[in-house]
């Protein structure tokens, strides 16, 4: 008779072991809801506002427009602030040369009608790789500075 190897016999009981304790992991890390801001901690609380303290007193020129992004925030409704969380989540996944396409049709798009709008983006859609990129270079605004 010839006996296992232990060589295989180790990665084969280890996945067996994985598998049959998967399950009990799962119930444990079950997500539970995280709670009102009233009922956080100090230091829970510490934490989610940290980064937006450092942001305000690191840029001294930029509180107008912090501000000015808080107060529109809290006037948007659910729909809104969900449009535009996908849009930063969109922008996020951009790469470089997309966030220049994207910048230039804005820049354009910004003053615009909404029947111009429409006819650039028919516009945008029938026109080669090439002839965006010739677009984009004959519109490109002055690059923004990082924030």
């Amino acid at each position: 008779m010839i006996s296992p190897r232990p060589v295989l016999f180790r990665p084969v009981l280890l996945l067996c072991l994985a598998l049959c304790i998967a399950p009990a992991l799962a119930q444990t890390s079950e997500k539970q809801p995280l709670p009102a801001w009233e009922r956080l901690s100090a230091a829970d609380r510490e934490a989610l506002i940290a980064p937006i303290r450092e942001r305000w007193n690191a840029n001294p020129d930029q509180r107008a427009r912090l501000m000015h992004h808080a107060q529109r925030w809290q006037s948007m409704t659910p729909e809104q602030r969900r449009d535009v969380r996908h849009g930063m989540k969109r922008w996020s996944h951009l790469d470089p040369e997309e966030r220049i396409r994207a910048r230039a049709l804005y820049g354009e798009m910004r003053g615009m009608t909404p029947e111009q709008r429409k006819a650039l983006r028919a516009r945008w859609k029938a026109m080669s790789p090439a002839e965006r990129d010739a677009w984009v270079d004959a519109h490109r605004k002055v690059k923004a500075p990082k924030r």
